[in-house]
């Protein structure tokens, strides 16, 4: 076989004969959900029903559109809420019809913000606090004062819009490969607490999929792993962490995006399990992250049959959202759609009745809309012509407001200062312990001959090639100079040749001439399918008698498709202090002690496993 696409059955045996071989240590998983006082995180207020009257005395001053308006998260560029760059103030005006974030505010009433690096929202942290601030400020100053959820996708490795300085730490599967439930919830209390420093109150995050697709193009390695149970005790281990550095958390994608070959970026995809297999796959992390008191979950722009016949996306389904999540998993708290920009929520309704059938299905906030005025108004008109009743829409403002307070936004004031920024962003504490988390998921998965790790006598002249992807946030790589870097550090002598995600033959041609002379190569290695010409670069440099190192610096499965190589190891994201800690793995600084989270079926015959989930080599 020679491409990528792999039968369901394939994946789901593999999966499961590989899961069987490897014993993890993971959290038991409720199937039951305590009452809201008792599953209450320690970061939060500890009772959802406290102040619930005052509540609904704040819903009962507003307006018909001042309630709708809380029901949406929306976009806005800009690094101030009043005073950005005019080429911000020209994008706002084109794609919303308003000049700032304070506008946006105070003409929708919006409930929350989400901040992006490309909306040129996350500068620097010093900025971002004082975005954060402006933002709250409008709020506060609308006629029924009411703060806002300010959220951000956060969740590390490749899917991060704050960087440095800020600490960025690995990502979910690198952490799957730690099997260190410690280490994922002081991960996460990091990253909320440097969240919460800068302003930021809801993460949207821990991804909750269970990635047992390889060709998965828009989840992999943003998923803990294969093994629902392991994946279930992430998830819990990630939400108390987030949840104790007093932020909200999203479990994303329900009802489970780990099973698909189409990106609903895109395209509309379908899952294709059965009830069953959606019992014993793609629920476990869910029930497991209701179980820990989660404060919001995330809907998938996904069609799932066997829960839904009608083929509606999860997002806009009652049968999924209201019978699944709410009354099978028990579920009571706030639900958020994935963006409703995205192509798979987009396909088979218009923008104008996608967020009216998203409240409908039983959804409370509306993330995103491509269009804010079209999909306000048509939440507006359909309270006013009787589809949706105000009831229902007070309902989901009521869970809105009770996250709120649960953050403490109504209690004192929810402004950050810059003492909090300086106390809490990027300290040397948070920097090092990120270092000692990525140690523990660098993964080798080959060492042929004992190579690694590397002596500086025998192999210290080095060459680090291979694909330089764009930094998630924009703020660190390139990658083969990062390994380089560190690799010099440690003390050998490398050099980098920067040479794409798809090599050209003259590009390889120079790389081999590059490494005569060399004691070794590094290869850092991208998504690697069987059309890829990274397999020529890799079987160009072995074949020229120079020793190999492969580093895939995103999915792990690089390896099945190569030949030829000496050792290799999966690093599962190309940031800094992943490529960094691969290095010292490489120079004998740290010991390999990852193990896969995921198996990694053979190239020839994907039916059968060539690294089963727990495989990792030491030394």
């Amino acid at each position: 076989m020679h491409d990528r696409t792999i039968s369901r059955r394939a994946l789901l045996t593999a999966t499961a004969v590989a899961a069987a071989a490897v014993t993890t240590a993971t959290v038991p998983v409720a199937t039951a959900v305590p009452p809201p006082h008792e599953r209450a995180p320690d970061g939060l207020l500890l009772d959802r029903r406290d102040g619930r009257d005052r509540l609904r005395r704040l819903i009962s001053r507003m307006s018909l559109e001042e309630k709708v308006g809380q029901l949406f998260v929306m976009r806005v560029y800009g690094h101030s809420a009043t005073a950005p760059d005019q080429a911000d103030i020209d994008s706002n005006l084109a794609e919303i019809g308003v000049r700032t974030a304070a506008e946006l505010i105070s003409t929708y009433h919006v409930g929350g913000i989400i901040y992006f690096a490309w909306a040129h929202n996350t500068r620097d942290p010093h900025q971002i606090a004082g975005l954060s601030n402006g933002i709250q400020k409008a709020g506060l100053a609308q006629r029924v004062p009411v703060p806002l959820l300010i959220a951000t996708d956060q969740e590390h490795g490749i899917v991060a819009r704050v960087g440095k300085p800020a600490t960025l730490l690995p990502g979910a599967m690198a952490i799957g490969a730690s099997r260190s439930h410690s280490d994922a919830r002081e991960a996460a209390r990091i990253a909320g607490t440097e969240l919460a420093a800068m302003g930021i109150n809801q993460n949207y995050a821990p991804d909750a999929d269970v990635n047992v697709n390889p060709a998965n193009p828009v989840i992999g390695v943003r998923s803990f792993g294969a093994d629902p149970q392991a994946v279930a005790g992430m998830v819990t281990a990630q939400v108390k962490g987030y949840q104790s550095a007093g932020i909200a958390t999203a479990a994303k994608h329900f009802p489970g995006h780990g099973d698909t070959k189409d990106d609903s970026h895109y395209a509309l995809p379908t899952i294709h399990h059965t009830r069953e297999q959606w019992t014993e796959l793609d629920a476990p992390p869910f029930r497991a992250a209701i179980a820990a008191g989660v404060t919001s979950i995330m809907t998938a722009h996904i069609v799932v049959p066997a829960l839904d016949p009608s083929e509606d996306p999860a997002t806009l389904s009652h049968p999924i959202v209201t019978g699944v999540l709410r009354e099978q998993l028990g579920y009571d708290g706030l639900v958020i759609t994935d963006a409703l920009g995205m192509a798979g929520v987009r396909q088979k309704y218009g923008d104008d009745r996608v967020p009216v059938l998203a409240l409908k299905a039983g959804v409370d906030q509306l993330l995103n809309p491509p269009d804010l005025h079209v999909a306000w108004n048509a939440v507006v008109a359909a309270v006013k012509g009787g589809e949706l009743s105000e009831r229902r829409v007070e309902e989901s403002v009521l869970r809105i407001l009770e996250l709120k307070d649960r953050l403490g936004l109504f209690r004192g004031d929810p402004y950050v200062s810059p003492r909090d920024v300086d106390r809490e962003v990027g300290t040397r504490a948070h920097l090092t312990a990120a270092d000692r988390i990525a140690e523990s998921t660098t993964t080798l998965l080959v060492n042929e001959r004992g190579l690694l790790p590397l002596s500086r006598r025998r192999e210290r002249n080095l060459l680090v090639v291979g694909a330089d992807p764009a930094s998630p946030s924009g703020t660190t790589g390139p990658p083969t100079t990062v390994l380089a870097t560190a690799l010099t550090e440690l003390g050998f002598t490398a050099t980098a040749l920067s040479t794409g995600t798809a090599p050209t033959a003259a590009r390889v041609q120079e790389a081999v001439e590059a490494a005569r002379g060399k004691d070794a190569v590094v290869v850092a290695t991208y998504n690697v399918s069987a059309t890829s010409t990274q397999r020529t670069l890799v079987s160009a440099l072995a074949a020229s008698g120079v020793p190999v190192v492969t580093v895939a610096i995103r999915n792990p499965y690089d390896i099945a498709w190569l030949t030829g190589v000496t050792a290799s190891l999966a690093a599962y994201s190309w940031t800094d202090v992943e490529l960094r800690a691969a290095a010292r793995v490489i120079a004998g600084g740290a010991r390999p002690t990852g193990r896969l989270p995921v198996p990694v079926q053979r190239a020839d015959d994907p039916a059968r496993v060539l690294y089963p989930i727990g495989h990792g080599l030491g030394y």
